[in-house]
């Protein structure tokens, strides 16, 4: 009797720890789980027990939500259709062809960014929107570097995107491709970020910038020159480019970041061509035998391999050996986010440089300079006698070029009731002679405009007309 006595002191000992326990662990367990419809189970009071800590930050996450970025970019991302009309050198028998894109449209009055293999050697570019409107579109410019181009259609009230901050991107974070694959407009493709700072060797030419966007969101043929976005909806980049044995998508694309876009497009609206900048160096990665050799921890920054005495870095005092670490207080990993980061300046302006020399770092300010060691980008803007004679002035672009018998400035504005506005000059007009002598762009033109005397007589050509137009007039005073 005693025996038994024992067995239901212990059996009623334990079913009281064990209730005790229970209840210790449950508000710790309806805290955690609130956020849950309905009631919470575990998979066993012992799983509970055992993983308190283990199960202490677990959360309901819901699902991200794209649809409401898709419904931002859709509208602004439209299709684009390039003519393409090839010559047939001496025997003649040229050929007409055609590629097609999509575009991103970045401002209500009809700016449009492309890709500028989309629209490389066009005659003819045509613009859909989203609504199924179609325009014929204007080329402001393109940068071949970048593999970015500028268009723009006659529209003043349309949806467009808000750059974000390529920066600020994180690798694993969600975004979404918009663009029209196969000419099937209003195409959105989720992925996410899978790498930075990415070089392919895709873009030809010593001036080119690769330093893409990885994404394994889905771009085919057709997709260049779209949208990627961040679940805000903001541009974080331009597709341009997937790597591929097939010809069409298989897991990777890339997008040039909206950092260095933006920068390229101001260029192309301001000069019609981009002011670029540069260090004056030649670079290479940073690889662990050298960064071993100098002292440094890891191999991450850029090794100057060469330098121009006469070049920004030079004058700044840059040898040969430094290694680069940081631009503007920021890490620099690679050549690509180097050459990424100062891409996004003009000639004339100054960047922070860190560098490791020695076994020390120095820290340095380098004004920046162009191809030419000029360190501004040109001393006119080309409306520097709007106000007294009534026009602006601009250079030509690239493909301008190709299509007017010289170099001169062309008259991008005229003013109503202006001096310039009463000889019947119109926008359009390239001025290639001031008072007999030759201009080559807008330096030239305003240099002489200056200082000539009180007549001014221009000669010149209009796009489509066979014969050169002269016209005359006196400043003002």
């Amino acid at each position: 009797m005693q025996k038994g006595s024992s067995l239901i002191l212990v059996a009623l000992m334990s079913s009281l720890l064990s209730v005790g326990l229970y209840r210790w662990f449950e508000p710790a367990a309806k805290s955690e789980w609130s956020d849950m419809e309905g009631e919470a189970r575990y998979t066993s009071f012992v799983d509970k027990l055992l993983n308190t800590r283990a199960n202490a930050n677990l959360r309901h996450v819901a699902p991200t939500n794209f649809v409401q970025a898709a419904a931002v970019s859709t509208p602004a991302v439209v299709n684009i259709r390039a003519r393409i009309e090839e010559d047939g050198g001496f025997w003649g028998g040229g050929s007409v062809s055609g590629s097609s894109g999509s575009g991103v449209i970045m401002s209500p009055d009809g700016f449009i960014i492309t890709n500028h293999h989309v629209i490389d050697g066009a005659k003819e570019i045509k613009v859909t929107l989203s609504d199924k409107r179609e325009y014929r579109a204007e080329l402001i410019g393109l940068d071949a570097a970048t593999d970015i181009a500028l268009l723009k259609i006659q529209e003043n009230t349309l949806p467009f995107l808000l750059f974000g901050d390529s920066d600020s991107l994180q690798v694993g974070e969600w975004v979404l491709a918009v663009g029209a694959p196969f000419n099937l407009h209003n195409t959105v493709t989720a992925g996410i970020v899978s790498a930075k700072g990415r070089n392919i060797n895709i873009l030809r030419g010593g001036g080119s910038i690769e330093s893409f966007i990885q994404t394994d969101a889905a771009v085919n043929p057709g997709s260049s020159g779209g949208a990627l976005v961040n679940t805000a909806g903001e541009l974080i980049g331009i597709n341009t480019a997937i790597v591929t044995e097939s010809g069409n998508y298989e897991g990777y694309s890339f997008a040039v970041p909206s950092n260095l876009v933006q920068k390229i497009v101001r260029d192309l609206k301001d000069y019609g061509e981009v002011q670029r900048a540069f260090l004056g160096v030649g670079i290479e990665n940073l690889d662990n035998e050298t960064a071993r050799r100098v002292g440094l921890p890891d191999a991450q920054g850029v090794h100057i391999t060469r330098i121009n005495s006469d070049g920004a870095a030079g004058i700044a005092g840059l040898r040969v050996g430094d290694v680069v670490v940081k631009v503007q207080k920021v890490r620099v990993r690679g050549t690509a986010e180097l050459m990424e980061t100062v891409g996004r300046f003009r000639p004339g302006d100054q960047i922070e440089i860190q560098y490791w020399r020695n076994g020390r770092l120095f820290d340095t300010i380098i004004r920046l300079k162009d191809k030419n060691n000029a360190a501004v980008p040109g001393r006119y803007q080309g409306n520097e006698m709007e106000s007294e004679l009534g026009f602006a002035l601009r250079d030509l672009r690239s493909d301008e070029r190709r299509r007017f018998p010289g170099p001169g400035a062309m008259v991008q504005s005229v003013r109503r009731g202006s001096i310039v506005a009463a000889t019947n000059m119109q926008p359009g007009y390239l001025i290639m002679k001031i008072n007999r002598r030759r201009v080559s762009n807008i330096e030239e033109a305003m240099a002489l405009l200056q200082t000539a005397g009180n007549e001014i007589y221009l000669e010149g050509r209009y796009e489509h007309e066979a014969e050169n137009y002269a016209y005359r007039f006196n400043k003002p005073g």
